[in-house]
């Protein structure tokens, strides 16, 4: 007789501090976008990452952890009322994977389950964000988010890990995302791109991060809370969590120094900006395949990706397309290069479910031949296709209905005072007078001192400044 069902405190305890950390990468990735933005569109970037959360997870409790993971339908999506918002599941029994031989499951309580997978349908809806800064109306933003989660993040979480067509029949690898999360914001993120069009000057004028620091702080938080994100994709606490856990530690290191060499060997500056964004683009290449490939494997996937994705930010000035903040260089590129990492390198001697409970093959490089390879591909170009049609369409149909971008003369005045009635900084003069903060310290006047009678100062003739220069 199986033995009665019983919470696993430690498998518990690992998820539901793993889903914390989860949760604090999108208040990170707000801090990063915002850091990278310009200083009029800051509350605007850093609102559509905090709406995520509180759109996307009543969304998710309501009907989209049925639709990912509840029992397959038909390959594409799962039973709408498995887990729908109006049940409860708090009995002894409830336990996730529990089943008749097995009562007890992995130990962990359903709605822990849901909570960890809720967190993740959080980042990747704010993920898109960072491709159309500065020119997206906010209401239009999470129409945006509503159907493109339930349309595209929903089902495509369910062909990845929910028992549909991507993990259950082609037999694609994707550990904690790659796929799921990066390949699929990534896509979106170019659609909506080319449907809002070209920022009012881009590239003509530097719109260059206005807060260095914030981008550092943002991209610390990220690699933080990235642990919660890769290893406690395991569900698990056992060794290939921990395998998990140092390979996101060593891919995201290696690719800090992939990217600065790269800046280094351009233009002699290596600059925080680029630290910061490699160690992104190594977070996101390693989260398919940190379960999945040796430590050796991962190093050399991390150099790779912050090489490749410091060289891929610079193709929307080559094709004219405006991803403001580079989600396609970096998420859309890593999240490829990360899976198809699993086609060369994945091995069953570091993880046995690749061929156990997957039903996938070694890679390339471990004696699999290109089988796997063809695997990876396959599900990247599903979820391309998919997600960038979906997302063209519905930020198509919002444009030409309520209106996606916003007016010209709030893009130039400002976005946070448009949209949101805020600014970030308030730099006027605390006395109440008519200069500004920076007039009354006498700076960024003649000879340091506050000029007289109104005169402004002769401006000086405008030059070409990088992006990545704090303005």
């Amino acid at each position: 007789m199986p033995e009665a069902p019983t919470i696993d405190g430690a498998n518990t305890t690992w998820l539901l501090v793993s889903t914390a950390l989860v949760l604090l990468m999108t208040p990170g990735l707000a801090l990063f976008y915002g850091g990278l933005n310009r200083a009029k569109g800051v509350l605007n970037m850093m609102m559509m990452s905090f709406s995520a959360i509180g759109l996307i997870s009543v969304l998710w409790w309501f009907y989209g952890f049925s639709v990912a993971f509840g029992a397959d339908v038909n390959g594409f999506w799962g039973d709408p009322g498995a887990y729908l918002g109006t049940k409860t599941f708090l009995a002894e029994t409830d336990l996730w994977g529990a089943t008749a031989e097995n009562p007890s499951g992995i130990g962990v309580p359903l709605y822990v389950f849901m909570a960890f997978q809720m967190v993740f349908a959080v980042i990747t809806v704010a993920l898109i964000s960072g491709a159309i800064a500065d020119r997206a109306k906010f209401a239009g933003w999470l129409l945006f988010a509503f159907g493109w989660a339930t349309l595209v993040y929903f089902p495509v979480a369910h062909w990845v890990w929910g028992g549909g067509i991507i993990g259950a029949d082609i037999h694609a690898l994707d550990f904690a995302g790659g796929t799921a999360v990066h390949i699929n914001a990534g896509a979106a993120a170019l659609a909506v791109a080319l449907v809002l069009g070209k920022r009012l000057g881009w590239p003509r004028e530097g719109m260059k991060p206005h807060n260095i620091p914030l981008v550092a702080l943002g991209a610390g938080l990220l690699w933080f809370g990235w642990f919660g994100f890769n290893a406690g994709s395991e569900l698990t606490v056992d060794s290939v969590a921990g395998l998990a856990f140092i390979n996101t530690q060593l891919a995201t290191a290696a690719a800090v120094l992939g990217w600065i060499a790269v800046e280094w060997v351009k233009t002699r500056k290596p600059t925080m900006v680029g630290a910061s964004s490699g160690a992104v683009a190594g977070l996101v290449a390693i989260t398919p395949a940190c379960g999945f490939i040796a430590p050796w494997a991962a190093v050399l996937l991390g150099v790779v990706a912050g090489a490749v994705c410091a060289l891929a930010v610079s193709l929307k000035y080559k094709l004219g397309y405006d991803d403001s903040l580079d989600v396609v260089g970096v998420h859309f590129v890593g999240g490829w290069i990360g899976s198809l990492w699993l086609g060369l390198f994945a091995t069953n001697s570091v993880n046995g479910a690749i061929t156990d409970v997957v039903g996938a093959s070694d890679g390339l490089f471990y004696g699999g031949g290109a089988t796997q390879l063809g695997r990876q591909a396959l599900a990247g170009l599903i979820v391309t296709v998919w997600s960038f049609g979906i997302a063209w369409v519905l930020a198509f149909g919002i444009e030409k209905t309520i209106g996606f971008r916003v007016r010209g003369e709030a893009e130039v005045e400002g976005i946070d005072i448009a949209e949101h009635a805020e600014s970030s900084y308030d730099l006027s003069p605390a006395g109440g007078g008519t200069g500004s903060a920076f007039a009354m310290a006498g700076i960024g006047t003649p000879g340091g001192g506050a000029t007289s009678g109104g005169a402004k100062p002769e401006a000086e003739p405008a030059e070409p400044v990088s992006e990545k220069v704090a303005g």
